[in-house]
């Protein structure tokens, strides 16, 4: 009997399942590192919207007289 085999028979119905993170957590893995990629993207698009805020008030705002930065 092969590896495959004695892993289908030990697991039983969760064989091909993907598992959780914690066993009390019904979040899979692959959840989870969609959860990160996620979280990553939307902290760096944060990050470059904080960036044109600022450049824009210091910078380009005063530039075209629309206020005085002191």
């Amino acid at each position: 009997m092969g590896e495959s085999k004695r892993r289908k028979e030990a697991l039983g119905e969760k064989y091909g399942q993907e598992s959780t993170i914690l066993p009390w957590l019904p979040i899979t893995k692959s959840q989870g590192e969609r959860f990160a990629k996620l979280t990553n993207r939307g902290t760096w698009l944060g990050i470059i919207l904080l960036i044109v805020y600022w450049v824009t008030i210091r910078f380009i705002g005063p530039a075209f007289g629309w206020w005085q930065v002191d």
